[in-house]
């Protein structure tokens, strides 16, 4: 069950990565920390930022989007600037990847990295395009 967030643990895993997550990330992060997404093809669950406020919440979210990056990037293929962001508990990934513009400021976009393959494929604008779903 996603439950809020304290932005002070977002900031924490941005400078962590070294890396800014898009506001509406953030925002929906803050709101429900986790949850599920829905793609045409899958249903994704979301991982939350690593929330050490007290020992239930450490336990909920110690599948955190830092740990579970770090994970993903044992693949040979992973992209190296990717962030992971959700799993279909199948090995593939919803992942962030860095903007054109400014390669510290994650984009809005929302890919998914095949596992098996390597490849990624833009699914989605924005997080909002896969909560309305």
């Amino acid at each position: 069950m996603p439950f809020p967030v304290n932005t002070k643990y977002i900031i924490e895993t941005e400078k962590e990565l070294g890396l800014i997550f898009p506001d509406n990330f953030k925002t929906k992060m803050t709101e429900e920390n986790g949850g599920e997404l829905m793609t045409d093809d899958d249903d994704w669950q979301l991982f939350p930022f690593f929330d050490k406020s007290d020992k239930k919440r450490i336990s909920r979210t110690s599948n955190h989007i830092v740990l579970e990056t770090n994970q993903a990037k044992q693949w040979d293929n992973f992209p190296i600037n990717g962030i992971a962001i959700a799993s279909n508990g199948s090995g593939d990934f919803l992942i962030l990847l860095p903007a054109k513009e400014n390669n510290k400021q994650l984009g809005n976009e929302i890919y998914i990295w095949f596992h098996e393959t390597g490849e990624i494929e833009k699914i989605a604008d924005a997080i909002e395009d896969l909560i309305d779903k």
